[in-house]
């Protein structure tokens, strides 16, 4: 089944662009328990935290809004079975009015993962790929993961980072092995730079290296910032300033969704004293023209 997004976007209220799916149709997780266990235990959600697609697609039509959802595949890094991107896109197929599909492949794999980023885009229609360089433990600006990208920017799809600071393995020894450095977003730069076709998405404040993500996104056209991952009321000073302000045109909703309840961190937005007319882009409107829905 190939996905065809059927949203209104007039009639949502919001485009979170970083949501979860966590549990497949068969009962698999997309994390082992410790790492499951560990991130809940961090970001304290009160919420569900394996959701299906099919649970995504129940709650964000209730409350109006529509998501961007994808799984991680580190099955080279930690060893765990990723959940199915195809599976994922076939049941966005069937919840097109909501949910929009991301892929995801292991950099690890080298060509294998640049024919599953074609057949993904190509036969399934998810419409971007979501990357974890600290739990894929891979270096973005490697060279030996240039032509992914390169593939990536042909097939036309943005291409989402985590950066910043991880819940995943945080509070275990060692961080279960995790490293934080793969998540600096100035390694993004040369990807950004050396592939200027490709739209690059930093996600989450990138705390500690916020001021990084400002100036690339200042600085080069095809680079966005995803606000998830935080609630907004400890976002740091100058990334409100910036939302507020310069980067009012690339900077996106995300809520990092089962981790952080979308209301919660509208409402949390919302008291951020923000001038009222940037909210409509940063909520929705500055993603809808990233993603080509209008």
């Amino acid at each position: 089944m190939h996905y065809e997004p059927r949203i209104d976007v007039d009639a949502i209220t919001a485009l979170d662009m970083h949501v979860h799916v966590e549990k497949d149709g068969h009962g698999c997780l997309s994390l082992s328990d410790d790492l499951m266990d560990a991130s809940a235990a961090y970001f304290r959600s009160s919420d569900n935290r394996t959701p299906t697609v099919a649970d995504l697609a129940e709650r964000y039509r209730a409350k109006q809004m529509a998501a961007v959802v994808f799984t991680v595949d580190a099955g080279t890094a930690t060893g765990h079975p990723p959940l199915s991107s195809v599976e994922i896109a076939e049941q966005c197929a069937e919840h097109a009015d909501v949910l929009i599909p991301f892929g995801s492949v292991d950099p690890h794999r080298g060509a294998d993962a640049i024919a599953q980023a074609r057949t993904l885009v190509e036969d399934h229609g998810v419409r971007g790929f979501k990357f974890h360089p600290s739990l894929q433990a891979f270096s973005p600006d490697d060279q030996a993961f240039y032509p992914l990208w390169e593939a990536l920017e042909g097939l036309g799809v943005p291409a989402l980072f985590h950066t910043g600071q991880n819940g995943i393995g945080a509070g275990l020894p060692g961080g279960r092995g995790i490293k934080l450095r793969y998540s600096q977003p100035l390694l993004l730069d040369d990807v950004a730079a050396d592939f200027p076709g490709l739209t690059v998405i930093l996600a989450h404040p990138s705390v500690p290296w916020q001021a990084e993500a400002i100036s690339m996104a200042t600085h080069k056209a095809n680079v966005f910032i995803d606000l998830s991952g935080w609630s907004p009321k400890y976002f740091p000073a100058e990334l409100v300033r910036a939302a507020g302000g310069m980067l009012k045109r690339k900077v996106l909703f995300g809520s990092d969704y089962p981790l952080i309840a979308p209301e919660r961190w509208i409402s949390d937005f919302e008291g951020l004293g923000l001038k009222p007319e940037v909210l409509p882009g940063i909520l929705k409107e500055n993603a809808i023209g990233l993603l080509g829905l209008r």
